[in-house]
Parts: C-alpha cells; sequence; structure tokens
C-alpha cells in the first residue's frame, strides 16, 4: 500500500478530510464514555472503532501536536475527535480510546 500523498498538512485539514469522509459529528470525553456534542448521545468504548487518525508533530507550529481521530461506533454516529499528545494529552480521553481498535479505511 502506497503513502498517502494528500494528507493533510494541519490539524484544520485533518477535521475537513475526516468530515468529507463521512465523520460529520463532533466528539468529546464525557465521565468515561466519548459524547456526540451536538446530540449528547453517549457512545461506549466497546461500541468504538478508530477508522482513521492523523497525527501532526508540530515541525511548522509547537501548538500542532495533535492527533485528530475519525471514530465509528455500532449504534451509527460517525464522528472527529481531536487530542493533544505527549506532555499536553488528556488521559481521560487515553483511557476511553485505550482498548478501541483501529481498523482504517481507505480515503474515499
Amino acid at each position: 500500500m502506497g503513502e498517502q500523498t494528500d494528507r493533510p498538512s494541519d490539524v484544520a485539514g485533518a477535521v475537513d478530510e475526516l468530515t468529507r469522509r463521512g465523520f460529520p459529528e463532533n466528539l468529546r470525553v464525557a465521565d468515561g464514555s466519548l459524547q456526540v456534542v451536538r446530540t449528547g448521545e453517549r457512545l461506549r468504548p466497546e461500541d468504538l472503532v478508530i477508522r482513521a487518525y492523523y497525527r501532526f508533530e508540530g515541525v511548522s507550529d509547537p501548538d500542532d501536536l495533535a492527533i485528530v481521530y475519525g471514530i465509528e461506533s455500532k449504534s451509527g454516529p460517525r464522528g472527529v475527535l481531536v487530542d493533544a499528545f505527549g506532555v499536553y494529552a488528556d488521559p481521560a480521553l487515553s483511557a476511553v480510546l485505550q482498548d478501541v481498535p483501529i481498523r482504517q479505511t481507505a480515503p474515499a
């Protein structure tokens, strides 16, 4: 499998790319699960799959140390979740995602 040449160059570009690929919801961590921001629906970690992710290491901007996830739930919602990594990573988010499988799908 060849390397992706049209990879987004920043966090905003990755969010836009995932939204175009069918991950329209914004997600956040709430009480040991993920929550769909728009509806308030709770998504349990055991019902989630990471379908895509982009990691930005801040070469051009040190504030851009982030991972952008495209996450799918068995119950239907698909959304985007952004987290810092390294010393700025959210431990609550790490706890939710630690057992979530990564099963990437090819870009559309």
